[in-house]
């Protein structure tokens, strides 16, 4: 069992499993988990009797799972059910393997996976696999991405109204009610310290390197911000386990954590910002070029993130909520526009060193999977870099008011755009295309047919 890149070492992972386990004979369970085409974990709980098994031989799981819908529930159109008397695939772990679970009631290990087909090739319908593909493409070009992410949460109270809303959180020892946005405020990250401290602990444990937190714009919303890797799978298994170790501490302080992208209508909405640079194979940023407008590669890249970002909005924004994060003056972009060191727009690019050149986009919501916003923004940079394209000039001031094309917000055209695109469809291939696709017309025909509360409030009694 071959690991799938150089970032994922079999033999380091099982020195680090075997010193793991026999330094924790009381462990219990062993979670081994891979992400789903939506970014939900899916996988098995065992005993952690099974745990050295696992990094050994992998695990075999239907190779549907990848194409499920948000709910679980088999997606017949995707090919991958009945055609294939719903086979099993190779799951195989992937990363550092076996990990802590500091959070756990029961003493616990985790592993992530990756699904393969069971003859040792990558199957591509698998999230991760896909990044990985687009990471060998650049390359081929001779460009090697470093990456980092930011992501943005809220804390809620664990208990939800009759209508089963959200509520905010009560501020840790103080008892009083989060009920209001204190950007940046150092009071309200002292309130939320347990909480804080057992998370940044956690992810240390797991070798998830985290940098700043901030209180954002949402009366109990945070952001984190995940140091900068020179391997963009592994910055984005990094999100995918910084999304479980939050949710994972939040239950241990009786808080609910949500990425969802807008849970609330009159609130901040959850984003994930980007940071991309690239290297050249001697090491140096091919973004730099000394000044402090950055090179022409720089350039070529963003032109061909803003003709990628219509055919990318299905995954940068995936899902029915998803697309109410698009709001004028709301901190998520409603254009596509690039600027300097510009938090209004689609594309900013920060002032910093010219060794750290580099683009943030800022589209896409925390509740998108890390890795195909990642496998779409690599598909961009290589199209605008590959084709020598240009962008139209930087957006100055208030980014929701220059003439640039609006971000597309209809769920359905996203999926639309994404089907007929001549960029990112063809790169990923008709496997993932298909399964993709099906999931999303799933999803949607379930949506249209749900009659929503805000309905029967407004019309039920009317007529």
């Amino acid at each position: 069992m071959a690991p799938p890149s150089a970032y994922d070492d079999r033999q380091s992972m099982l020195a680090n499993a075997k010193v793991l386990l026999d330094s924790s004979p009381d462990l219990v369970f062993v979670d081994a988990f891979f992400t789903d085409l939506n970014g939900v974990l899916r996988g098995k709980r065992m005993p952690a009797r099974d745990a050295m098994k696992l990094v050994k031989d992998g695990l075999r799981l239907p190779r549907s799972l990848v194409g499920v819908d948000i709910w679980g529930t088999d997606v017949i159109e995707n090919g991958l059910v009945m055609e294939t008397g719903d086979s099993d695939g190779i799951c195989y772990p992937v990363g550092s393997g076996i990990i802590p679970t500091p959070w756990a009631v029961d003493p616990s290990v985790q592993v992530m996976m990756m699904m393969g087909d069971t003859d040792g090739t990558p199957f591509l319908a698998d999230p991760r696999q896909l990044l990985i593909e687009m990471k060998n493409r650049c390359a081929a070009q001779g460009l090697f991405p470093v990456a980092a992410m930011e992501l943005e949460f809220y804390l809620l109270a664990r208990e939800t109204d009759e209508a089963g809303r959200p509520q905010t959180a009560n501020l840790g020892v103080t008892g009083r009610r989060v009920s209001d946005s204190k950007l940046y405020a150092i009071n309200e990250l002292d309130a939320f310290n347990g909480f804080f401290s057992d998370l940044y602990a956690a992810c240390d444990q797991q070798g998830v390197p985290l940098g700043a937190a901030i209180v954002e714009g949402g009366a109990g919303q945070f952001e984190v911000n995940l140091l900068h890797q020179d391997d963009p799978v592994k910055a984005a298994d990094q999100a995918i386990l910084f999304r479980r170790a939050v949710r994972g501490v939040a239950e241990k302080h009786n808080l609910l954590s949500t990425f969802m992208a807008k849970p609330f209508g009159d609130l901040s909405g959850n984003g994930l910002h980007v940071h991309v640079s690239m290297l050249d194979e001697k090491g140096q940023n091919v973004f730099d070029d000394g000044t402090d407008k950055g090179s022409e590669k720089l350039r070529q890249a963003i032109a061909g993130l803003i003709d990628v970002s219509p055919e990318a909005m299905i995954f940068l924004a995936p899902h029915l909520n998803s697309m109410r994060r698009f709001q004028d003056e709301s901190h998520a972009p409603t254009r596509l526009s690039w600027g300097y060191e510009n938090r209004t727009v689609a594309i900013r690019v920060p002032n910093d060193s010219n060794k750290n050149r580099r683009f943030e986009y800022r589209i896409a919501g925390a509740d998108a999977n890390p890795y195909l916003v990642m496998a779409a923004l690599l598909g961009g940079v290589l199209d605008g870099i590959q084709n020598k394209k240009s962008p139209p000039s930087p957006t100055t001031g208030n980014g929701y008011l220059c003439d640039a094309p609006r971000v597309p917000t209809s769920w359905r055209d996203a999926l639309n755009c994404f089907e007929n695109g001549q960029i990112l469809a063809p790169a990923f291939g008709p496997l993932f295309t298909n399964v993709f696709t099906a999931v999303k017309h799933q999803e949607m025909r379930i949506a249209d047919a749900r009659v929503t509360d805000f309905e029967y409030d407004s019309y039920l009694q009317v007529f």
